[in-house]
């Protein structure tokens, strides 16, 4: 088996700073809010993936059955000799873009989990000994500076993580991905369809509840780590969808009036009964749409593949 290289570029302490900025920004604004970044601690990564074996969550499904048929000729139209992943995780979809490209020299996993990234290696590797793995702890909304591997090189942003960007975050992260790419480079984006309002909120609000416990451990991680004291089963869970912004909003109803108290922070924060939190939006797309931002960001968009339902995207794009 041949070792991997592990690089990180966030501070130490990275990960306790950001949770204290965003907690402080998000609840001391009108309306309040929360990133969805913060749902993936150890419990929450379980739920998620809880989540997309949910019959109503469709996205995971969808978009690995077009990597099953797709990534053939997904290899043909780059040759890529590395894969880059961002916000890589456990790799587990990867493993299909792996087996597809023969000419496949390194892959770089991005991710801000360094435990997550040393297990999807020691897994790769057992299968794969031939494989270069350099993975980067960093932060993929963040200018990125990848290591010295053989281009060609695929750039992969899965899962329909960019719907949950908001639009100047996405303009910002997709002309990051376009600096990276150098003649010959290509970006493979997934991105989560514009459908029937009825389908997409059955995907964020399960019938048995899966989702309304994801959506509340953004409160644990904020317990644990700053020593609030949120009550989950002071808030209900509610997903909605925002037709205007082409988007589902998740968000937290507060039961009733109520007080939270932050020591980390010297934060009191109040909730009126009903008073809403956003955690997340999932932004949803057409051709047209995901065609318009990449060119604003200085991309073409060259191949764009569904699942025979029609549900899911995977585009491919090259710098202009």
């Amino acid at each position: 088996m041949s070792p991997y290289e592990l690089t990180r570029t966030l501070p130490e302490d990275a990960t306790d700073a950001a949770l204290r900025a965003d907690v402080l920004h998000g609840l001391t604004q009108s309306p309040k809010s929360l990133p969805p970044k913060w749902f993936y601690d150890a419990r929450g990564s379980e739920l998620f993936e809880e989540i997309t074996a949910l019959d109503e969550y469709y996205p995971t499904r969808a978009e690995r059955e077009i990597l099953l048929a797709r990534a053939p000729e997904i290899a043909a139209a780059t040759g890529a000799r590395t894969l880059v992943e961002l916000g890589s995780g456990s790799s587990e979809k990867t493993r299909h873009l792996l087996d597809a490209l023969p000419l496949l020299h390194s892959y770089v996993p991005v991710d801000v989990s360094g435990s997550a990234l040393t297990g999807a290696a020691d897994t790769l590797l057992a299968e794969r000994p031939d494989l270069h793995v350099h993975a980067l702890i960093a932060d993929f909304t963040k200018e990125l500076v990848l290591p010295d591997t053989p281009g060609p090189r695929l750039v992969a942003f899965l899962g329909g993580t960019i719907g949950n960007l908001l639009p100047d975050e996405r303009a910002g992260f997709l002309a990051s991905v376009r600096a990276m790419l150098v003649p010959g480079d290509a970006l493979l984006l997934g991105t989560d369809l514009v459908k029937e309002e009825s389908v997409l909120v059955r995907a964020y609000d399960d019938a048995s509840g899966v989702t309304a416990a994801f959506n509340k451990n953004v409160l644990a991680v904020v317990d644990r780590e700053l020593g609030a004291d949120f009550d989950p089963a002071d808030f209900d869970h509610v997903a909605l969808w925002d037709s205007g912004q082409r988007w589902i909003e998740m968000r937290l109803r507060a039961r009733r009036d109520l007080t939270v108290k932050i020591p980390e922070l010297d934060l009191v924060v109040t909730f009126e009964a009903g008073e809403e939190m956003r955690t997340e939006v999932s932004a949803k797309f057409t051709q047209a749409t995901v065609r318009s931002e990449l060119a604003g960001a200085g991309m073409e968009l060259a191949h764009w593949w569904t699942d025979e339902a029609g549900r899911f995207a995977l585009s491919l794009a090259t710098a202009v």
